[in-house]
């Protein structure tokens, strides 16, 4: 396959999945999708497959589970027909069916505490997270309105050391186009606390803030979401990370007053723990609130 070619196919495949996970609260025509990305659904099916090992149905089934399973322990105010409404489904009986299949338990089972040990598993996926020492507890937030960022990115499935080379290949996409005023961001589709680590969604974004000096179209580019946001501040070493958004889901988000949204969470760094030799970050973490 011509690398042009390749190019253009991940192209496609990443901006269906980003339109999934921008319409996920919506009845998600594939049909118009195919019509308006100009390509036929078989092709736009099979490309899809090709470059994320699942077809687009699959996709959508598991993304509005995830964004689900997330609400439901964040926003205690909302009921579970709130959180249904949210994610796109059809209807409450079918979301508790699938729900029910996917964590073995009800989502009201869930949302009182059931998500604890499920969580717990999760966590013990990844050594250095289960090994970290860090405390959170006493951390505050400011409450900031972000504007869109927009971004050139590397879609990476799962959440584990291959990261790394995401953040390798960006850097060598850095310099390769001499580019000295950018940030780098990492976007959470998934919450990776319930989601299991090989099945996550991490996108190594770059933001150039001189935009004509990228002369590369050989990175896709989007729009990060605007809106209000919790922000916290974090300085710490590899494996501090999931201990920190698992307390934030978890600890903060259930005993504030806010709740979350279906907008992903997303860290902007200003030194990232996978390219230092010392494997020490120091970021800003953003989690979409509304009161």
């Amino acid at each position: 396959m011509k690398k042009e070619t390749l190019q253009k196919r991940t192209k496609i495949a990443n901006d269906i999945m980003y339109y999934i996970y921008t319409h996920i609260e919506t009845n998600i025509d594939i049909e118009e999708l195919s019509i308006d990305l100009g390509i036929s659904k078989f092709h736009m099916h099979r490309i899809f497959k090709e470059a994320f090992g699942k077809n687009i149905y699959e996709s959508i089934k598991s993304i509005r589970l995830q964004k689900a399973s997330n609400l439901l322990l964040t926003n205690k105010y909302s009921t579970i027909s709130n959180i249904v409404n949210l994610c796109g489904y059809s209807s409450q009986s079918s979301f508790i069916k699938i729900f029910k299949d996917r964590f073995e338990m009800t989502p009201k089972e869930w949302k009182n505490g059931g998500y604890k040990e499920y969580s717990k598993k999760i966590l013990q996926q990844s050594q250095r997270a289960s090994q970290s020492k860090a405390n959170f507890k006493d951390m505050v937030p400011s409450i900031v309105k972000m504007p869109a960022i927009e971004s050139f990115y590397i879609r990476n499935k799962g959440y584990n050391v291959n990261i790394k080379e995401t953040w390798q290949k960006l850097q060598t996409w850095i310099l390769t186009n001499n580019i000295t005023s950018y940030k780098r961001i990492a976007l959470f589709h998934d919450n990776p606390t319930i989601t299991p680590l090989n099945e996550c969604q991490y996108i190594g974004c770059v933001m150039v803030e001189d935009k004509q000096s990228v002369k590369s179209d050989r990175l896709p580019n989007f729009k990060i979401a605007d809106g209000v946001y919790a922000k916290f501040d974090l300085k710490g070493k590899t494996g501090d990370v999931l201990p920190f958004i698992h307390w934030v889901y978890h600890e903060w988000l259930p005993k504030s007053e806010y709740e979350t949204t279906t907008k992903p969470s997303y860290a902007i760094y200003n030194k990232i723990d996978f390219l230092d030799e010392s494997n020490e970050f120091d970021l800003s973490f953003y989690v979409s609130i509304n009161f």
